[in-house]
């Protein structure tokens, strides 16, 4: 799936495999958007998330929130569920507040309301804290989420990339994955990736960067500098870099071609500015799509895992021979997921319905 706000969707609507992918739009306007999709003929995998969860966060006493320009309801659960489904959506998402690191009875009132509704297309989301991903805490949380039934997504918060947060963290996701049937990943970059890998029901790769991660509720976003260009897929390196960074570290030699069937053998340090969002934007839903046919190819469980590490593995070896294609030896660094990813070997068993199916 593709994590997009309601004003992106056009961007890449027609780059995704009608059978095996689809949307998830985020934000205030993503009932509007999704029920004008479905009036205009979209057939695909659409799910709409009001991501209430970026402005409250959940509590034993209310687990589930409720939109703050409508009148107060009594069954928020309900409500949005129904909202969703009436829109259009495949499957509802619950209405789940932040789950602050730790808060295990706002989890367990969480689990035990949506125990309570016997609709298999709910789906209990779960947006989380990293810190629940601790050696300490994931055992506990994973407690919990077996209790749940049907289908759960887990959305990871924290500042820039939460799965470099913690070293920990990976290993954390990597045991939900494995130990709770019917989980997914939503909000989340390449990970999504090395989540269907390891059992993932679905996956969301979120378009832009703020749907890539959840920022805290009344936490500042913090930023990794200015973005005056588009960030662009570069896929030998398995990493998004802005475009301007790609045109300013190739500018002394010739760029990748990239063939992928957006680009048609365009230049990939041609997007150097913010007026290179759409093709931006096209290229990487390009490229993940033709990654997620390959992963497909092959059976769930270690096989995936395997691919998906060697990948990984192989992304990690070509950042030295880049950095010298261009006589730049710190031009390009290895991200700590990316690296972590590499590292973290096939589990020894995954579940039968693991992956993107």
């Amino acid at each position: 799936m593709i994590q997009v706000d309601a004003s992106r969707v056009g961007f890449v609507q027609d780059q995704l495999d009608p059978i095996r992918s689809g949307l998830v739009i985020s934000g205030p306007r993503a009932l509007r958007k999704a029920s004008q999709l479905r009036d205009n003929g979209y057939a695909g995998a659409l799910i709409a998330d009001p991501a209430f969860y970026e402005n409250g966060v959940a509590t034993p006493e209310e687990p589930y929130l409720s939109r703050t320009d409508e009148l107060p309801t009594t069954d928020p659960l309900g409500h949005a569920v129904q909202q969703q489904l009436a829109a259009g959506a495949t499957a509802a998402l619950t209405p789940t507040g932040y789950l602050r690191t730790g808060d295990i009875a706002a989890v367990r009132a969480a689990v035990r309301e949506v125990s309570t509704r016997e609709d298999p297309r709910v789906v209990l989301a779960l947006p989380i804290d990293a810190g629940w991903l601790r050696s300490d805490l994931i055992g506990r949380f994973i407690e919990e989420l077996v209790a749940a039934p049907g289908l759960k997504a887990v959305m990871l918060g924290g500042q820039l990339d939460p799965l470099a947060s913690l070293p920990e963290a990976l290993t954390g996701l990597a045991r939900i994955l494995t130990e709770v049937p019917g989980t997914a990943l939503l909000r989340t970059d390449l990970a999504a990736f090395g989540a269907l890998a390891r059992g993932a029901v679905f996956a969301g790769y979120g378009l832009s960067s703020r749907l890539r991660h959840i920022v805290p509720p009344s936490e500042p976003a913090q930023s990794s500098g200015f973005a005056d260009s588009p960030a662009v897929l570069f896929p030998e390196l398995m990493a998004l870099f802005l475009g301007k960074t790609l045109a300013r570290r190739f500018a002394a030699t010739h760029a990748p071609v990239c063939e992928c069937v957006a680009c048609g053998h365009r230049l990939l340090d041609s997007f150097p500015s913010n007026r290179d969002v759409r093709p931006a934007a096209r290229h990487n839903t390009a490229v993940l799509m033709s990654w997620q046919r390959a992963l497909q190819t092959l059976a769930a469980g270690p096989e995936r895992q395997r691919w998906w590490q060697e990948r990984c593995r192989a992304a990690v070896n070509r950042y030295p021979v880049v950095n010298a294609a261009i006589r730049q030896p710190n031009g390009f660094q290895v991200q700590p997921q990316l690296l972590r990813w590499s590292l973290l070997d096939p589990a020894p068993s995954a579940p039968a319905s693991a992956g993107a199916d």
